[in-house]
C-alpha cells in the first residue's frame, strides 16, 4: 500500500463516529522502517474565523482497520 492510497481514505472515530480528518503525512521508525504514526490534518474552525487547528498524530497502535475507504481508529 502507499501513502498515495491512505490519503484517499476518510479517517473515523470508532469512540464517538467523528471525521477525524486527512492524512497529510507518516512517520517512520528509523531503527526498524515501520509506520510509527499518522499526522491527520486538523480541520479549520469556522466558529474562530478559520483558523488552523493543530495536526493530530494517530500511533499505529490506536488503529483499528484500515478498510477500502476508511480508516477506523481508537481516538476520541
Amino acid at each position: 500500500m502507499r501513502l498515495s492510497d491512505l490519503q484517499n481514505k476518510d479517517i473515523v472515530s470508532i469512540i464517538d463516529g467523528r471525521n477525524i480528518g486527512n492524512i497529510i503525512d507518516v512517520k517512520i521508525n528509523e531503527m526498524t522502517g515501520e509506520i510509527s504514526s499518522l499526522v491527520v490534518e486538523a480541520g479549520k474552525s469556522f466558529g474562530k474565523f478559520f483558523a488552523k487547528e493543530m495536526d493530530t498524530e494517530i500511533k499505529w497502535e490506536e488503529i483499528e482497520r484500515i478498510g477500502e475507504d476508511v480508516i477506523l481508529v481508537k481516538k476520541g
